[in-house]
């Protein structure tokens, strides 16, 4: 029933864009102002998530590892699975934001017949929501077409990459193929396996319904229902320009996928695509690892007696000494 909901509320949203974008009055309510609005939530929304998260406190390090803490030098730690310096935290980050690494060492439990507990990777889910982000980022910078005049030559380098196969006319995009396939897998074992399933909230399913709509309502203008790229183009950059104008060339299948774009925008702030922020100030991936190296002291903490280890060994020094275990002093 999640998934159904979700669903219907995606295409109902795209059957109201393309019946009211029939209307003239109304095309540019859907091609001018949901389009402002949607910005507006979108960039008041990020902001204000960001601007809290800043402002939480952590006075205490708590990232998250797998390997061996910085301690004695002849113990060796893990500068990449532990980080303990900024460089270490800088490469750990990069491998996370770019190549999912936590994600690819997840692995699954299943009970079996045996009854047996066995472990498995999730190498199929990692390599999905690579090809998803990847394909997502550079079909959004080839869009950056629209609404940049002269186009950039990075943006033209990309697109001919994006179509170095060359098959048909238009040229087929592969991310166009990529990210299709990549959202309905997502979908898919969201669907099929029963565990995944069962934590599913109406929120996960909107989110992929919503996008892959966004993705194929720009497949189908692409490759099937052609459209006016240059009425779209003027669109696009009196939007950026603050000269709004709706061609009347601009058809209601765009401004189905501009409202899908626009439902997206707002949708974005309040749900959990959110992640992509929030991964850069969560706190269990951006500090270093340095507990044993450093005394990190809670700033609420109240005065209390402390008893130093330093005071420890000087109190017990004899005693110490007398039983052969090492002093600093």
């Amino acid at each position: 029933m999640k998934a159904l909901s979700s669903l219907a509320l995606v295409v109902a949203l795209a059957a109201l864009a393309f019946f009211l974008g029939r209307v003239e009055p109304l095309r540019v309510v859907l091609g001018v102002i949901i389009p402002y609005v949607a910005i507006a939530i979108f960039l008041a929304g990020v902001s204000y998530k960001v601007i809290v998260w800043s402002l939480s406190p952590v006075p205490f390090r708590i990232p998250t590892s797998c390997g061996q803490q910085k301690s004695l030098s002849w113990i060796k730690a893990g500068w990449l699975e532990n980080p303990h310096s900024t460089p270490g935290v800088v490469a750990r980050m990069a491998l996370e934001v770019l190549l999912f690494r936590s994600l690819f060492r997840n692995t699954k439990a299943e009970l079996r017949e045996g009854p047996r507990l066995i472990y498995g990777e999730r190498r199929f889910l990692w390599l999905g929501a690579l090809a998803f982000h990847w394909s997502f980022l550079v079909i959004f910078v080839r869009h950056l077409r629209f609404f940049i005049e002269p186009v950039p030559r990075l943006v033209m380098v990309l697109d001919r990459l994006d179509s170095f196969f060359q098959v048909g006319i238009p040229l087929l995009y592969i991310t166009d193929v990529t990210i299709v396939a990549a959202l309905l897998y997502l979908l898919l074992r969201r669907l099929r396996d029963p565990q995944v399933r069962y934590i599913s909230l109406f929120a996960d399913y909107f989110a992929l319904f919503l996008i892959l709509g966004l993705a194929l309502s720009g497949v189908w203008m692409r490759y099937f229902a052609r459209i006016d790229v240059v009425a779209v183009k003027q669109l696009a950059i009196g939007l950026v320009t603050f000269s709004p104008i709706v061609p009347r060339e601009v058809t209601s299948l765009f401004l189905v996928h501009l409202i899908l774009l626009s439902t997206l925008l707002a949708y974005f702030p309040f749900s959990k695509l959110m992640h992509m922020g929030g991964i850069f100030l969560s706190p269990t991936r951006n500090l270093a690892n340095n507990n044993r190296r450093k005394r990190h002291v809670n700033p609420w903490d109240y005065p209390v007696p402390v008893h130093p280890y330093q005071e420890w060994e000087a109190e017990f020094h004899d005693k110490i000494a007398a039983a052969g275990l090492p002093l600093e002093k």
